[in-house]
């Protein structure tokens, strides 16, 4: 019901900044507390970032704290992660996922319902 769409990937150079938005497409996301997530080649897909419904609640993996920014705009049903100071490491597909606002861990995939198609970020020189 709910569909996602990722943009704003691509390639930048080590310490360079992205911002990628997510886009929600038939319904506002006004009750979906969203995710972003990353999956390497070989590696398993990780929570980068959480935000509640009403943004008063972030979460951030440490690898990403104080470098990674989310926030959302509700009234234009977009999410953003703002990055900076970007790594190598941070090279993945990154996805945005939705789900109700309560309950569940906020980096278990499992606990999101709605997925985009994903965005690539390559940070390379």
């Amino acid at each position: 019901q709910l569909q996602l769409v990722e943009s704003g990937g691509g390639l930048v150079q080590p310490g360079g900044s992205l911002r990628l938005s997510c886009a929600a497409s038939g319904f506002t996301l006004d009750y979906y507390a969203i995710g972003w997530f990353r999956q390497a080649p070989g590696k398993e897909r990780e929570g980068v970032s959480f935000i509640s419904t009403s943004g008063g609640s972030t979460k951030y993996a440490d690898s990403v704290k104080g470098r990674f920014t989310i926030s959302r705009d509700n009234a234009k049903s977009l999410v953003y992660l703002q990055m900076n100071s970007l790594k190598p490491e941070d090279t993945a597909v990154y996805y945005c996922a939705a789900r109700r606002g309560y309950g569940g861990s906020w980096y278990s995939a499992q606990s999101y319902d709605y997925w985009g198609q994903g965005t690539q970020v390559t940070v390379s020189s």
